[in-house]
């Protein structure tokens, strides 16, 4: 007798993940709504580019995702990508770049080339995010005394303490300053001290939220949120005279690859995190990178804010308990709902406490214990973030992780390029023999060459070889020359030659090609 399905109790489960997701949706939705408009205006655009960008990265990035519990939107990432562009080319730039980036992400997710992306080294990647905290400290501690942000972190840092001095003598910004940073003491304490009953109501919004009605109370005389009455107001559509300014201007379309280049690290490292806090279904990295285009391209068709996946967004969404992409969904649902229905509540919101939960979010991306974490698989890997982390503040974004990738290739090769020389008397006192262990390269030449100028006349050197993996065309040259010039002092060097061409570039090939022609 077949068995019956117990259709009620599939019934009952589905409706209780429908509910979890509920939940989970409004907790993701106050911790996006603050940082949504606070990346905005650390980008320097208004408020509105970024929560579009976080409603299309809920209703449709998350719709059609690789990551069902992957939450998108605005990042703090390219929070200082945005700002050098605006900066540099004006606001008109920011919907071409979007764009392109955008479809360059689409054509490498059809492609097939999600998983290329997370070939970046963490070292790189983690020193990329700790670089942008510092810049966002950096420029934010300026939006808390109501002060725009230099172009520059160095700029930033130096002019910080100009900044205090004015605060303190003559009052510029004191109370912008003041409830910047009682907004970030709130986290502190919120994330400290918060009842269990409430472990999954965000510190940030319980900050921002007491943060408005200190202002308001007190009717500070500080820089609110600006806001459109209507939220169709704050597109910024791109028109075809738009896009042909990344024709005209080839710094464009590299700020565009750069873009996309970065969304898209950042956005396939923060799945894989996501991954490991569930059991639910795996990323699909290409269907991800391919969802993640389709909403850049229509952020950038509307002049908003380019997005990524996110982390602490992600988190929130999986520690409230989401089952689906349905939360996902929902939260992008409510921001909508929101900014429609309520924008003159978000309008209250002051400049300086979304500033100082901006600054509280470049010390949480700082994280020095990524660090300590790093330093467990070698100082090498330490190294590559610091480099990566040091050349973003002293110069930019993109030349800091252009030269952390190289600076981390750089490793690789002389890792891979290590080789290990003994040399050893032999049974006899006329014999000697260098052992040879790794890989031998034209690098490793000037240490090879003084041992074999040590060599004295009349020695009988043996090349123990069996430990060689490698040997490059300058070593073997060295050694032939060698082995040439060894009679005239009395010498001789006996080595498998055959067996030493077989492990130079190309000796695999020639024994298959030996083996198949035999």
């Amino acid at each position: 007798m077949s068995a019956v399905p117990n259709t009620a109790a599939g019934s009952t489960a589905r409706s209780s993940n429908v509910f979890a997701d509920f939940l989970a949706s409004i907790v993701v939705f106050l911790v996006a709504v603050p940082l949504c408009m606070g990346i905005a205006i650390a980008s320097g655009v208004p408020a509105a580019a970024g929560l579009i960008t976080g409603i299309i990265g809920g209703l449709l990035v998350g719709a059609i995702a690789g990551s069902p519990l992957l939450v998108s939107g605005p990042a703090a990432g390219l929070a200082v990508l945005v700002f050098e562009l605006v900066q540099t080319h004006g606001i008109v730039a920011l919907g071409p770049v979007v764009l392109l980036a955008g479809l360059i992400q689409v054509v490498a997710g059809v492609t097939g080339l999600g998983m290329w992306f997370r070939m970046v080294s963490p070292a790189v990647v983690n020193g990329m995010l700790a670089g942008i905290g510092v810049l966002i400290i950096a420029s934010q501690f300026h939006v808390m005394f109501d002060a725009k942000p230099l172009p520059t972190g160095f700029q930033n840092f130096f002019a910080a303490p100009k900044l205090i001095f004015n605060s303190i003598t003559n009052g510029a910004g004191a109370q912008a300053a003041l409830l910047g940073l009682a907004t970030i003491a709130m986290i502190l304490a919120w994330d400290k001290l918060r009842p269990k009953q409430l472990k999954l109501f965000p510190g940030v919004l319980f900050a921002i939220v007491a943060a408005t009605a200190i202002a308001e109370l007190m009717q500070l005389p500080i820089n609110r949120v600006e806001l459109p009455d209507n939220l169709v107001a704050g597109i910024d559509w791109v028109l075809p005279k738009d896009a042909m300014l990344l024709f005209s201007k080839p710094t464009l379309l590299v700020s565009a690859f750069a873009f996309a280049f970065i969304a898209s690290a950042e956005t396939l490292l923060s799945a894989a995190a996501v991954d490991r806090m569930h059991n639910g279904p795996r990323t699909k990295f290409s269907r991800e990178l391919a969802a993640q285009g389709i909403g850049n391209t229509l952020c950038g068709l509307m002049g908003a804010l380019p997005m990524t996946g996110v982390i602490v967004r992600s988190a929130a969404n999986v520690q409230a308990g989401a089952t689906s992409r349905l939360s996902t969904i929902l939260h992008g649902t409510w921001i909508l709902a929101f900014v429609l229905l309520l924008p003159w509540l978000l309008r209250m919101a002051p400049v300086a406490a979304l500033a100082g939960i901006l600054v509280y979010t470049g010390f949480k991306m700082v994280k020095p214990s990524q660090v300590r974490e790093l330093a467990e698989f070698g100082r090498g890997n330490v190294a590559v973030f610091a480099v990566t982390a040091l050349v973003i503040v002293a110069t930019d974004l993109l030349m800091g992780v252009m030269v952390g990738i190289g600076f981390a290739l750089l490793r690789l090769a002389l890792r891979s390029a290590r080789l290990h020389l003994n040399l050893k008397a032999g049974d006899q006192p006329n014999q000697k023999t260098l052992r040879m262990v790794g890989f031998a390269t034209f690098l490793n030449i000037p240490w090879i060459v003084k041992i074999l100028d040590d060599i004295e006349p009349g020695t009988e050197l043996t090349l123990d070889i069996d430990r060689l993996r490698h040997v490059d065309y300058a070593v073997l040259v060295l050694l032939q020359d060698w082995a040439r010039m060894a009679p005239v002092n009395g010498s001789a060097l006996l080595v498998d030659w055959e067996l030493l061409k077989s492990r130079s570039e190309g000796g695999d090939e020639r024994r298959e090609l030996v083996q198949v022609t035999a």
